[in-house]
């Protein structure tokens, strides 16, 4: 499945908070609700992850979503 830079820029960051928190996929998972799948696809940049989902693993990562004008 395709990715997209977009994710790939934010599975990045979900994965070196993540170790800076040294935490595994599996603990990630639990705490935020969602399948170690999940926190995979997220971090490999998978363009198809519901946004109620991300939140969810920012949130158990302390982390949060930011929408910025592009302009």
């Amino acid at each position: 499945m395709a990715s997209n830079g977009c994710m790939d820029v934010v599975g990045g960051q979900v994965r070196a908070r993540r170790k800076a928190l040294r935490i595994d996929q599996e603990t990630l998972a639990s705490l935020a609700g969602v399948s170690r799948k999940t926190v995979s696809e997220i971090e490999r940049g998978k363009a198809t992850i519901r946004l109620d989902v991300l939140v969810a693993v920012l949130d158990a990562l302390g982390l949060t979503l930011e929408v910025r004008d592009a302009l």
